[in-house]
């Protein structure tokens, strides 16, 4: 009997170190997995932090583009303000055509025609003068009281 009971016994020991190795390794495996899950953690969290921080500096920089943006609108908003209007331009082009500056003389042209006008009527008085004289010089000849007429 004492050797039957070792073989159970044995068969026992035999089941035990079986499930005993079989619960070492699979402590084994949740402890492989466990540092395995712990390093993608850590691998995702430094994935993370780096977007995090690579999406906030994204952020500020369009934070100042759009501050820079505003600023240029402003500006333009003013210039636009103190611009012109269609309708002034409007009038103003009117006013233009009413005027037309180029059919305008310049002063030296004025005073050109003025000179030849002058010069053209001294010559004609001058030619007047001789045709004149000439007749009165007639005319005193043939008539005897040219003095008490005034052409003397």
């Amino acid at each position: 009997m004492a050797q039957e009971q070792y073989p159970a016994q044995e068969a026992i020991s035999y089941e035990l170190g079986l499930k005993l190795r079989d619960l070492e390794e699979n402590q084994r495996l949740m402890k492989e997995r466990i540092l395995l899950v712990g390093q993608n953690l850590i691998d995702f969290e430094d994935k993370t932090s780096k977007e995090i921080s690579e999406v906030k500096k994204s952020i500020y920089e369009l934070k100042s583009d759009v501050e820079r943006i505003k600023g240029i609108i402003q500006s333009l908003s003013e210039e636009i303000e103190k611009s012109a209007r269609r309708e002034e331009l409007a009038i103003l082009s009117r006013q233009f055509k009413m005027f037309e500056p180029l059919k305008f003389a310049r002063i030296e042209d004025i005073d050109k025609i003025i000179e030849e006008k002058l010069n053209d009527k001294i010559d004609k008085h001058q030619l007047h003068n001789k045709d004149n004289q000439k007749e009165e010089g007639k005319e005193k000849e043939s008539h005897p009281h040219a003095f008490w007429m005034g052409k003397t």
